[in-house]
């Protein structure tokens, strides 16, 4: 029986970062041994058991194989047979199937390190292609690592995911779990970016993919483009590090301008009640919690009288 840590801990350890949650692999070792050592059993799917003393997480070694659609669709196996390497394989990116020993020995058998050093987010396997919420992982990825590029070739695999419908297997509490994620990362707008360039946006989030190409008046706006203006918007609500409500909010506060007719751009007369109306839809739709729905409807549908309130009377303050 051998534990290592892997993941998120061993990837931010080597790129100097703070480390959060810490995650444990067992290999060589079965249920019963666990419980035997006095490991609490919590996993629901694939055995996952809480260390008596610390609380951690370790899960045994396994693997998969899909077995239908969505991020569900899998047989888990797992034995005292699973090895490292195959239980490292299973892995979403190679910068997260890395796994260091008691000794701090690093076992990088998918090459994490040369990728952490290329700053390359790459695809450890053709079984990325198995499950639709890589494509959102990755994505959020991209907002925490900002100068960290996609590889071509996972870009491509990508791109084939959501042409042969497997983003639209997923489920809306697992999409907002990961939108809500990226929302709070350095650079939000690269999540944005990413799900853009495979074409996932427009599947998950049609109502932002539309804003891209929009044009706005240029005295407003001398960014033009209102998908950019609202990735400049939420770009900025992160360095000011706004809390998750204000960050959706700003995502949401001009989704009315996507529905504006062309030939009455570059105006956009009443996008605010539409804005509305969309972020309602939304809401429903991902199943958001309700303090970030209340912000977003009432920022979509004030925000151009806040803009204006220096010239409001006294009345019209008051109401706003």
């Amino acid at each position: 029986m051998q534990i290592y840590l892997v993941g998120g801990a061993v990837r931010d350890r080597l790129l100097g970062r703070p480390c959060g949650d810490r995650d444990w692999v067992v290999v060589g070792a079965t249920p019963q041994q666990m419980l035997d050592l006095g490991y609490r059993p919590v996993g629901r799917d694939f055995p996952v058991f809480l260390h008596p003393d610390s609380g951690e997480e370790h899960a045994l070694a396994r693997t998969e194989r899909k077995s239908g659609h969505g991020y569900r669709g899998f047989e888990v196996h797992t034995s005292p047979d699973v090895t490292l390497e195959e239980d490292l394989l299973r892995r979403d990116l190679t910068i997260n199937a890395m796994a260091e020993d008691a000794d701090g020995r690093v076992t990088d058998p998918w090459g994490g390190q040369r990728d952490l050093k290329q700053r390359v987010l790459r695809h450890v396997s053709p079984a990325f292609a198995e499950d639709p919420v890589r494509i959102l992982r990755l994505a959020r990825f991209a907002a925490r690592l900002a100068d960290f590029t996609v590889a071509p070739e996972t870009l491509a695999m990508m791109r084939d995911m959501v042409s042969q419908g497997e983003v639209d297997h997923l489920v809306p509490e697992r999409v907002w779990q990961e939108l809500s994620r990226g929302l709070m990362e350095a650079r939000p707008s690269r999540m944005f970016e990413v799900l853009r360039a495979c074409g996932a946006l427009g599947r998950l989030l049609p109502e932002v993919d539309r804003l891209w190409g929009v044009p706005q008046r240029a005295e407003h706006h001398p960014e033009v483009d209102t998908g950019v203006h609202v990735m400049m918007v939420l770009n900025m609500a992160a360095r000011l590090q706004a809390p998750l409500a204000v960050r959706y909010a700003c995502l949401g506060h001009d989704l009315g301008k996507g529905t504006t007719a062309a030939e009455a751009w570059p105006r956009h007369i009443g996008h605010e009640g539409r804005s509305v109306k969309l972020l309602e839809a939304l809401g429903q739709r991902l199943r958001v919690p309700n303090d970030c729905r209340e912000l977003a409807e009432v920022v979509a549908r004030e925000h151009g009288n806040i803009h204006r309130s220096g010239e409001l009377g006294a009345p019209a303050l008051l109401r706003l």
